[in-house]
């Protein structure tokens, strides 16, 4: 790229909000301007790109941001965006304030968009950023490992009130279209059972689980159930109760609580190193890309690939929790 002229970069942050988030932002704005480059911030996503609501962006407005979760540039969803004249019309808003490149963080739903925009010729770098680590192309996500950490905690402390009570407690983790969080949590909280989207379940079988558990002496049991696993938590509460399996059972549908929170280390450095490499990216002439941890380093994958392509829940990691239930 020529730096005849002094570069600029907006960013913003789309969808759901994740933890570390704000770590991405400040290495994007500081690695910008050791560069010599002007950053923009464009508030509110998709939805500010099309309305022009940006504010420039300099190393103080990114000062004391590093352990702040949520995001700072604020999110939402546009369905504005999603229109072709959307599109248009915020690409000619970019154009007016003299951006020259755009970098997205952001979920499944912002890869869409980083991609459409790539196609109509801006140059997009695109930062996973998802708790439910469901985007392809990246090992995890930016605020996933901060979203374990936080049903691990609730976990922990949940399972002294079971055990206490002996209760079977049935627990509600976040993952619409992916049990990644589930599965993790089932593994690292010792759950008896944890129910998925991508493996159905009947509730008769975990009310045989739940039974087996008290038959072998278990003081408590802890079912993690995904959202999105097809059984409402709710509904399921109410049924192993009228099975009589042996424990009582309480529910706790943990929700946003699972998005909040001061990033993690490994967050904090995660988000920092995919900033980073982004601008160094389209320093080199890199764009239309996606940051992804592959392996032990930041690698890029082309945004096409991101948005045709679903990442599965390990299986393997499945089986290892059913193993470890015993």
């Amino acid at each position: 790229m020529s730096m005849d002229k002094k570069y600029t970069i907006g960013i913003l942050t789309s969808g759901g909000d994740a933890p570390g988030m704000n770590a991405a932002i400040r290495a994007v704005v500081r690695t910008a301007l050791e560069n010599n480059m002007n950053v923009i911030g464009v508030m509110h996503g998709y939805e500010g790109l099309v309305n022009g609501e940006f504010r420039p962006m300099g190393a103080r407005d990114v000062g004391g941001i590093l352990q702040r979760g949520g995001t700072v540039l604020l999110t939402s969803r546009s369905k504005r965006f999603m229109e072709p004249t959307g599109q248009r019309e915020a690409i000619r808003k970019m154009n007016e304030a003299g951006m020259d490149a755009l970098i997205v963080i952001g979920g499944e739903g912002s890869m869409n968009g980083a991609n459409a925009l790539s196609q109509q010729g801006v140059k997009v770098i695109g930062l996973p950023g998802s708790i439910d680590n469901d985007i392809w192309g990246t090992n995890i996500a930016i605020g996933t490992d901060t979203a374990m950490n936080t049903i691990m905690d609730a976990v922990d402390k949940l399972r002294d009130t079971a055990s206490s009570h002996q209760r079977a407690f049935l627990v509600e983790t976040m993952g619409r279209n992916s049990g990644y969080l589930a599965v993790m949590a089932g593994i690292v909280c010792g759950a008896e059972m944890t129910l998925i989207p991508e493996v159905p379940t009947s509730v008769d079988e975990v009310a045989v689980a739940v039974e087996e558990a008290y038959k072998r002496g278990k003081t408590h049991a802890i079912i993690i159930n995904a959202e999105g696993s097809g059984i409402r938590t709710t509904d399921l509460a109410e049924r192993i109760d009228q099975m009589d399996v042996g424990f009582k059972t309480r529910m706790t549908i943990l929700g946003h609580i699972q998005r909040g929170g001061s990033p993690t280390a490994y967050d904090r450095l995660l988000a920092s190193r995919m900033g980073v490499k982004a601008v160094e990216a389209l320093i080199d002439g890199t764009h239309g890309m996606m940051a992804g941890l592959k392996g032990k380093g930041i690698d890029f994958v082309p945004l096409a690939d991101v948005i045709t392509n679903k990442r599965q829940v390990n299986m393997e990691y499945y089986r290892m929790a059913k193993v470890l239930a015993r």
